[in-house]
């Protein structure tokens, strides 16, 4: 399937076709202006709706949730809209919660997408760490998801997730060939918990990581539309544009369609 292309929708969301295959990560269609709370004292505001509406995005197949107990990876309008979306895919505790056949997996574990008529999509969940060292019981379980189909030019869609940059989260440049990353930037901190501890990448750490990743293409999503997010696209788009990887940097203009060459 050479046929790839990739809608971004904001913060998280977008959706991504594989020739005839439509798939959806962390569905955020909640219009501006809600605060959303996290836990232990966080908590955020929606700055930006979507800039597709979900009834303008025609058939989902499937959706990947890299976790479903943050209100900014799947909000209130994007978990009514859950039944409308074919196959979750999520970490196994949100499995467990979302229920109705949703697959729920841990990280390097793998699932398949299969239709008759379709080709076979493999996704395979890699690992997340969606802050500092010992957080998990504040943060809970994050996924990223690895898409490999036949007729890969140049290696796996790759999705990383709400993660910072730690040893689980490097292991995908030791076992994947990665072709297309789609990273989650944002810099998230929130200073009244923990200072200036983050809870997702800079464009520095995922400059570093991409270094180690060797992705043919690197596509920033996750850096607007909440309040949380410290690192705005302006100065990620500085940061990456003077990193050896900067030819390999897409920044997609939200809600329209664009070709990968994957």
């Amino acid at each position: 399937m050479t046929d790839v292309r990739i809608t971004y929708i904001g913060g998280p969301t977008a959706l991504i076709e594989i020739g005839p295959w439509r798939l959806l990560t962390d569905p955020t269609f909640d219009p501006p202006g809600k605060r959303y709370f996290f836990g232990w004292g966080t908590a955020s505001k929606k700055l930006q709706g979507p800039a597709v509406a979900f009834d303008d995005l025609g058939r989902i197949d499937a959706v990947l949730i890299s976790h479903d107990h943050h209100g900014d990876n799947l909000d209130p309008t994007g978990r009514e809209l859950l039944p409308r979306m074919g196959q979750i895919v999520t970490t196994e505790p949100g499995a467990r919660r979302l229920g109705g056949g949703a697959v729920g997996l841990a990280p390097w574990a793998t699932t398949t997408l299969e239709a008759e008529g379709r080709p076979r999509i493999e996704i395979t969940a890699t690992p997340c760490r969606h802050g500092p060292p010992g957080s998990k019981p504040i943060v809970g379980d994050v996924v990223g998801f690895a898409l490999k189909w036949d007729g890969q030019q140049h290696g796996v869609l790759w999705i990383s997730g709400d993660t910072v940059l730690y040893d689980g989260v490097r292991e995908v440049a030791q076992r994947l060939n990665v072709g297309t990353a789609v990273v989650h930037l944002g810099g998230v901190t929130f200073p009244w918990l923990s200072g200036p501890l983050r809870y997702t990448m800079n464009a520095q750490e995922a400059a570093e990581l991409c270094g180690l990743v060797d992705p043919h293409t690197i596509i920033p999503i996750h850096y607007e539309g909440w309040k949380h997010f410290r690192q705005g696209r302006g100065p990620a788009e500085q940061v990456l544009a003077a990193s050896p990887l900067a030819p390999r940097v897409r920044w997609l203009a939200a809600g329209t369609p664009t070709e990968l060459d994957v």
